[in-house]
């Protein structure tokens, strides 16, 4: 048998080019397109606009999962990773896109979500003297494909948040909050109000249920953090008209946002480059679709609070009926007593003119 060739230090990476063990692949940008365009439409307009900060840890993290996720470093990074806050929920419209998009800011759009703090210590290591560790975690993947992390960013832990603590509206697939809407003294909602931001984003199935280790899905952790209870009205006016109502802050459909009580965001809107993902097919619904769906959802409650308060009349109604008949049969009660003691009176009466005649 002839001699086995030496091992070469040298090896071929997927792409054909050369390299040492040591050095990670870069796919060429043709390859990384391919990959990209496995991916669905909306998908993958949510993923173009984070590949646009390429050297951002958002950047840097979908292309270790999504082009070199197969090596054994990078499942382990990604392990808790669940995405990036961009990627993890969709709205109906290109408007309401840029505005969500808008009331978050860049930082938290590109923000990278885990479910535990494990991957906290898997994204970012320290050594003794509480310096970063440039080779591990994300820094050190992230150069391994000749893209250096700079600067700070946003790392959200859904074990560490405090989750929406109340019921969800009934019958709704995507478990949407059943917050309190906002009502004027007349009990009816504010003209224009439309919904609470946090209910607005559609979520993916896998994400609406046991997201984190207690059982919390996305909508009641990570959106319900983001955007609290930010109301989304149709105008500016309708919005500043119902200021007193607005506790947390509110976002208009024409561009008006009030980021809390008495801080307003004024000034042209600022064209956020990474937005919500819009599903294809969504623009075939009415331009006022949502305002529809609240008044159906605002008369459906007028409807309960009828027969809740028919049912409480009907209540005390009842009561009065017996309240009544007990009163009734005290008085009739009383009237037999007041003819015996009448009679009584009579009769001592008669005996007493007796007894003075004799």
């Amino acid at each position: 048998m002839g001699r086995a060739a030496p091992t070469s230090s040298v090896r071929r990476s997927r792409c054909g080019r050369r390299r040492s063990p040591a050095t990670a692949c870069v796919w060429p940008p043709d390859l990384r397109l391919a990959e990209v365009a496995r991916i669905s439409n909306e998908d993958r307009l949510g993923r173009g606009q984070i590949l646009k900060h390429d050297k951002s840890a958002a950047g840097i993290w979908w292309q270790l999962k999504n082009i070199h996720g197969t090596q054994a470093p990078i499942l382990a990074l990604s392990k808790d990773v669940i995405g990036i806050v961009a990627t993890l929920g969709k709205v109906d419209d290109e408007n309401l896109s840029r505005l969500l998009s808008e009331y978050l800011g860049a930082e938290n759009m590109l923000a990278i979500v885990c479910q535990t703090r494990q991957g906290l210590k898997a994204l970012e290591t320290y050594d003794r003297a509480g310096s970063i560790d440039e080779s591990a975690g994300l820094h050190g993947l992230g150069s391994s494909i000749g893209r250096t992390l700079n600067g700070r960013f946003l790392f959200i832990c859904l074990e560490d948040l405090r989750p929406y603590i109340g019921d969800f509206v009934a019958d709704d697939s995507q478990r949407r909050l059943d917050l309190f809407k906002p009502r004027l003294p007349s009990g009816e909602c504010p003209r224009g109000f439309l919904d609470f931001a946090v209910n607005m984003v559609n979520i993916e199935t896998t994400h609406l249920v046991c997201s984190t280790p207690s059982g919390h899905g996305l909508r009641e952790t990570l959106f319900y953090h983001l955007f609290s209870r930010t109301q989304v009205y149709s105008t500016r006016v309708d919005m500043l008209r119902a200021r007193p109502l607005i506790t947390d802050g509110a976002i208009s459909l024409d561009g008006g946002i009030i980021r809390a009580p008495g801080m307003y965001s004024l000034g042209r809107r600022e064209d956020v480059d990474v937005r919500f993902p819009v599903p294809s097919g969504a623009s075939s619904r009415p331009t006022n679709y949502r305002e529809i769906e609240n008044r159906m959802k605002d008369l459906k409650w007028k409807r309960e609070k009828l027969l809740e308060d028919l049912r409480q009349e009907r209540q005390m109604l009842d009561h009065a009926k017996l309240d009544f008949e007990r009163k009734k049969q005290e008085f009739f009660m009383f009237l037999g007593q007041s003819s015996s003691y009448a009679t009584w009176l009579d009769v001592i009466y008669i005996f007493w003119e007796r007894f003075s005649a004799g």
